[in-house]
C-alpha cells in the first residue's frame, strides 16, 4: 500500500465485509475491508484471502443462462474498471471484488481504492488469474509491485498480490 500511495495509517478494518452491487440481490463480500489513511490521502481497500481455492467462475461460466440482472451487474462492474469488453477468461470474483473498493472509496468520499489478494498458497495458485486481471486493467502481470490504474471516476486504483508466511497454515 505505502509504495502505491505513500505512508499509511490504518483507520479501521472489518472482516467479512459486504458492499450491495445494482443487478442482483448477493452484496460481494470482502475477506477484509480496511480505511487507509495515506499522507497522499484516505483510500479504501477489499482484501481477498486465498490458500488454494480458485476466484471462482470465470465470466463466461458466470454468464451462462444470464438473467437481466446479471447482464446489468457486470455492465456496472466494467463500467466502474473502465473496461469496454470483459473478457470471458477473467474471474468474476476480481471483478466485483475490485468494484467494491471503488464504491466503498465513493461511500467514504476516498481519492484511492485498492483490492489485495493475500495468497497463503505455497505455489502461488491462481496468481496467474491475478495476473490476466490486471494485465486487463494495462498493468504488468507478475509484477511483485502493486500495479496503479486511473479509473473513469478520476480515482486511483491498486491491485497488488501479498504472498503470507507459511508459518499461519501451521498454526
Amino acid at each position: 500500500m505505502s509504495s502505491a500511495f505513500g505512508p499509511s495509517t490504518l483507520l479501521f478494518a472489518i472482516p467479512e465485509h459486504k458492499t450491495p452491487l445494482p443487478g442482483g440481490k448477493r452484496e460481494s463480500q470482502s475477506d477484509v475491508f480496511a480505511l487507509v489513511r495515506h499522507t497522499t490521502g484516505l483510500a479504501t481497500y477489499t482484501i481477498e484471502g486465498k490458500v488454494d481455492e480458485p476466484f471462482g467462475p470465470a465470466v463466461a461460466e458466470w454468464l451462462v443462462d444470464a438473467s437481466p440482472g446479471k447482464l446489468e451487474r457486470l455492465r456496472h462492474l466494467c463500467d466502474l474498471l473502465g473496461i469496454a469488453e470483459c473478457p470471458g477468461d477473467v474471474h468474476y470474483q476480481l471483478l466485483h471484488r475490485t468494484a467494491s473498493a471503488i464504491i466503498e472509496a465513493e461511500r467514504f468520499d476516498a481519492r484511492f481504492a485498492g483490492m489485495i489478494v493475500h495468497s497463503f498458497s505455497p505455489v502461488g495458485r491462481w496468481r496467474e488469474a491475478f495476473d490476466r486481471f490486471v494485465s486487463l486493467m494495462g498493468g504488468e502481470p507478475g509484477a511483485d509491485l502493486p500495479s496503479v490504474h486511473e479509473l473513469p471516476n478520476g480515482k486511483s486504483l491498486m491491485l497488488a498480490w501479498a504472498t503470507g508466511s507459511q508459518d499461519f497454515r501451521t498454526r
